[in-house]
């Protein structure tokens, strides 16, 4: 992957459309949680540092080409300003007369945030006619929305196509951790991938058993892959119509010269809440009125194992039933060791996925891990193999 960054075009006296991704959460019409904003900062910063004016275009929610005032990016202004440390000025559309004038009255310094993008159905349409209004309101176009990099939309394909373009700080880092950990990566490679359903993740597996050297399976898939290997699994969640599924996946490692690594040792309950009864048992012996909700101590080890051989990790899906105590026992040692090694410089570790970002949240260790993405499907379907349109839109 080859792609431009701010360094590489000219932007001084230049109005310069930045894609951000702003969609936060909000309650009672305020801003509860900043991080999304936050991130945009330093490309922001550094577009001014060059003599360039930011106009930055975004979606809130989904509001399906109409106009919804709750949606209003108006909202988030409060916080923008407040990570920027400026007054942003705000136009009642992305595109037309509201947008125009608003870009036109800029100064340097100034920041523009214009109206949601989605507000228009041109956008999740990928409309040309969309992105030209959108690029006609300057000259250079920079990307900082990976997480929205996998949709082809106007305002983060067709518009890469219509002016210089390049990636913003955020979107280059993230490229950049990726790469590191799928496209160059330093071997061995062990991903780790949990989650409830293999049937939401075949094309994630089918990918990773040719890229990877070890592939550890946890959380409610690898029950499916203990069936399919003749074990009952009692009351536990496991898709059994992908048992044969799952054999195939198996017999493809095998053939690519992956190594997958399954629980040996489970941990069982009776009941699903916390502070309930357990045990441990052999990945083979869950008895039939209970449920694995995670991995044994045995396991743990294996894959901890594991790590100390690696180079680099890759991490989508806790091990256990994370939220509940003691279930979160698995994620959280193996989380921590992941993290122990990669503080040493013997490991580069990449995680993402919200479940994935919120285990390691829990146990303590999200700012260890050489890089944690925070871009849900798009992280995702970078991990399937799949191109991401918004990302080969800058590739030079």
């Amino acid at each position: 992957m080859r792609w431009k960054t701010i360094d590489d075009i000219e932007m001084a006296d230049k109005t310069v459309l930045v894609r951000v991704d702003i969609n936060v959460p909000v309650e009672a019409g305020h801003v509860t949680d900043a991080t999304r904003i936050e991130k945009i900062v330093p490309t922001v910063k550094d577009i001014q540092a060059k003599g360039g004016r930011p106009v930055l275009l975004a979606h809130f929610g989904r509001p399906k080409g109409q106009v919804v005032p709750e949606m209003s990016l108006r909202v988030t202004l409060p916080a923008l300003e407040a990570a920027l440390g400026q007054s942003v000025a705000f136009a009642e559309d992305c595109i037309g007369a509201p947008a125009k004038k608003a870009v036109a009255a800029m100064q340097p310094g100034d920041v523009v945030l214009l109206e949601n993008t989605r507000f228009h159905a041109g956008e999740e349409k990928n409309d040309p006619a969309m992105a030209a209004a959108l690029a006609a309101l300057g000259q250079v176009y920079v990307n900082d929305a990976f997480s929205a990099a996998h949709r082809a939309h106007a305002s983060t394909e067709a518009i890469a196509h219509l002016m210089p373009s390049c990636a913003g700080r955020l979107m280059a880092a993230e490229l950049k951790a990726l790469n590191a950990a799928l496209g160059e990566p330093e071997r061995p490679v062990v991903a780790v991938v949990g989650g409830a359903k293999v049937s939401t993740k075949l094309d994630l597996l089918g990918n990773l058993v040719e890229k990877v050297d070890h592939l550890v399976i946890g959380g409610g898939m690898a029950n499916t892959f203990l069936v399919a290997q003749g074990a009952e699994v009692g009351t536990s969640l496991a898709e059994r119509d992908m048992a044969e599924t799952a054999r195939a996946i198996l017999g493809k490692a095998k053939d690519r010269g992956c190594s997958i690594h399954l629980p040996v040792d489970v941990v069982v309950a009776r009941e699903f809440k916390a502070g309930a009864a357990y045990e441990t048992v052999a990945a083979d012996a869950c008895p039939a009125d209970a449920m694995i909700l995670d991995a044994g101590p045995a396991t743990v080890d294996a894959i901890i194992e594991v790590f100390t051989r690696c180079r680099t990790l890759i991490w989508n899906g806790p091990l256990g039933a994370f939220e509940i105590p003691p279930f979160d026992a698995a994620t959280n040692a193996a989380a921590k060791k992941a993290a122990d090694l990669t503080r040493g410089g013997r490991l580069v570790s990449v995680a993402g996925g919200g479940d994935t970002v919120a285990a390691l949240n829990r146990a303590g260790v999200a700012d260890d891990f050489s890089y944690i993405s925070t871009a849900g499907g798009a992280f995702l379907e970078w991990m399937e193999g799949k191109v991401l349109p918004g990302v080969a839109a800058l590739e030079a």
